[in-house]
Formats: C-alpha cells, sequence, structure tokens
C-alpha cells in the first residue's frame, strides 16, 4: 500500500509542479514577451485532471472526505460502525459507477478521434487514465468496507 501511495502522491506532486513552471512560464511571457505560451490552457486543465484524479484514491484512503460527523456523540456506537460500513460500501459502488461511465466516455472519445484544440492533444487516454484512478478508489472503498465489516481498525494516514 506504501509503493501504491508513494506513485499516486509522486504522480500528483509532479502535475501540480508542472502546472505552477506553465502557469509561471506563462505569465511571464505574456508580461514581458510578444505573447503567450499556445496551449497553456490546455495543457493545465489536462495536469489538472491528472493531479486530481490521482490524489482522489489517496484522500479516499486517509478518510479526507467531507464528513458529516454532527451527530457521532449522540449515535450509539453499534449504528456508527453499519453506517461506516454502509458508507464505504455505497462510496464504492458510486465511483465503480462514474469509472464504467468514464471508461465509456473514453471508448467514444477515442472512437471519434476527440483532440484539443490547440495543440491537437488526444483525450482518450486521459480520460482512461480518470476511469482507472475511480476505479481504483472504488476498490480502496471497497477495501475499507471490507475491513470495517471484518472489524479493523482503520488505516493511518
Amino acid at each position: 500500500m506504501k509503493r501504491l501511495s508513494s506513485l499516486l502522491t509522486g504522480v500528483s506532486a509532479v502535475a501540480l509542479f508542472a502546472m505552477m513552471v506553465l502557469t509561471f512560464a506563462d505569465v511571464f511571457a505574456r508580461k514581458f514577451l510578444p505573447n503567450s505560451i499556445t496551449g497553456a490552457v490546455e495543457l493545465t486543465e489536462l495536469m489538472m485532471m491528472v493531479m486530481i484524479y490521482f490524489a482522489l484514491p489517496l484522500a479516499s484512503i486517509a478518510g479526507e472526505h467531507i464528513v458529516f460527523d454532527l451527530l457521532d456523540r449522540v449515535v450509539p456506537q453499534a449504528v456508527l460502525r453499519w453506517q461506516h460500513r454502509l458508507s464505504h460500501a455505497l462510496t464504492a459502488l458510486i465511483f465503480g459507477g462514474a469509472a464504467w461511465l468514464v471508461w465509456s466516455r473514453a471508448m467514444r472519445t477515442l472512437a471519434q478521434g476527440d483532440q484539443t484544440s490547440a495543440l491537437e492533444i488526444k483525450i482518450a487516454p486521459y480520460q482512461y487514465m480518470a476511469a482507472v484512478m475511480l476505479a481504483l478508489t472504488a476498490l480502496m472503498h471497497a477495501w475499507l468496507a471490507w475491513r470495517a465489516v471484518a472489524g479493523l481498525k482503520e488505516p493511518a494516514a
């Protein structure tokens, strides 16, 4: 799990750093040179997609999603345990469904040959990457649901 976490963190960090460098260079070129970098917006969008989708499984495994816990103090522990199991299982199903939808969209995009307008970068590989990361996030939640059913503690972030 540590290696996977390191890989996901590394890819997200590289994408974020590349966005920062590109944005700096684009602003510099716009202010001090005749024009900005062609396709900078497209590249930023694609790098943002990589960063977000690679970070999504990390947020899931670390339990960093938004949680409504206002009633946790008054709800019995047994109910909380079942609620935890159910929420992870439902979240796994939702992310799995999202992965299937995005994968289907990627197949259509590949068949149509869609690409970005300025740099003509194929879009389908990025959609496939998003589908795989959504599926990985679904697996993370399924694993967390299984751990909750087995009575194991949440993994440390």
